[in-house]
């Protein structure tokens, strides 16, 4: 009999746990979301065949499309320190990808092929005309790819700290797919996101990495960021799951080679490595102009506001 006495215990620990889990679970979601820093009721939805897609119009002129990093605490939240002024001269349309911020979150493989039809639908359906694409880190072989798949709806491009090509070049292992599949998973699956996304976690990393400045790193900016890794309570996850994957990567030489587009590069001239990847990408199209932003890492359009804005007017206007 003291085998299934065990076996009572054992299952009524492991159920407390779970529970015990799940309850934290919604707790980091309640928390995260408390503040509704995300809320803006001038936006709009496009309703995309995987779900809605967040978006802000703005201004009038030559349309410019935003297209933030992609990472699971981006969103256009990125861009909201210059899209206003760009909005002077250009019609600005500011997207939320489908898993981030404030557009739906599904539960399926996010990959490469998925942004490149979303941006490609969006500058169709909802932008209407060929226009320039500003795109933050990996999202700028989204740009690249829907160029060249379709070389009518993009003209320009400007690439803000492109991801590398050799970590773009790489595809899904055994080990990866497991990883997906272990975040994917319920409760265990959320509490371990929530602790590699944890507030903590978030600041750490804006301050060791993303920003060269320290000092601007706030308080709200944190909150932000946080409450966007968390919308959508476990359907946060998704994205995550599939980055750690590397569901989301594309040989971007096959792209680059065949585009004659205009293409900018800029970088943050705090990021040593990024000199490297500049070149590889001017190896690959020598056409391909390179421009850095003192004293700025990862988000220069956050860092130095204005000196993104000026070296991005000279190249667009």
């Amino acid at each position: 009999m003291s085998w299934k006495k065990n076996l009572i215990v054992g299952a009524s620990v492991a159920g407390a746990a779970t529970l015990t889990i799940h309850l934290i679970n919604k707790f980091v979601y309640f928390s995260a979301t408390l503040d509704n820093l995300l809320s803006n009721p001038s936006g709009s939805y496009y309703n995309w065949k995987f779900g809605n897609i967040y978006y802000t119009k703005s201004g009038e002129g030559k349309p410019v499309l935003l297209i933030h990093n992609l990472s699971t605490f981006s969103s256009g939240y990125e861009w909201h320190l210059i899209k206003e002024k760009l909005a002077k001269t250009n019609t600005v349309y500011c997207i939320d990808l489908l898993g981030c911020g404030r557009s739906d979150k599904p539960n399926l493989i996010y990959t490469n092929y998925l942004y490149v039809q979303l941006i490609t639908d969006f500058i169709k359906r909802v932008i209407g005309e060929k226009c320039d694409v500003i795109a933050s880190g990996e999202s700028g072989s989204f740009a690249v790819a829907a160029c060249q798949n379709n070389p009518e709806i993009i003209d320009q491009i400007v690439m803000v700290n492109p991801s590398d090509i050799h970590h773009l070049a790489k595809s899904p292992s055994k080990r990866t797919k497991t990883l997906t599949r272990l975040i994917n998973t319920p409760v265990f699956g959320t509490f371990l996101y929530n602790i590699l996304t944890g507030k903590k976690k978030i600041r750490s990393v804006c301050m060791e990495k993303v920003f060269y400045h320290k000092d601007i790193v706030s308080d709200g900016m944190v909150d932000t960021f946080f409450e966007t890794a968390h919308s959508g309570n476990a359907s946060s996850k998704y994205l995550f799951a599939s980055l750690c994957g590397r569901y989301t990567t594309v040989n971007v030489k096959h792209c680059l080679k065949d585009l004659n587009n205009s293409i900018f590069i800029l970088t943050g001239d705090k990021i040593e490595e990024k000199e490297e990847t500049s070149s590889l990408y001017k190896e690959i199209l020598p056409s391909i102009e390179i421009e850095k932003i003192k004293d700025t890492k990862y988000l220069p359009q956050m860092e130095d506001p204005e000196q993104f804005l000026d070296v991005i007017q000279t190249y667009l206007l």
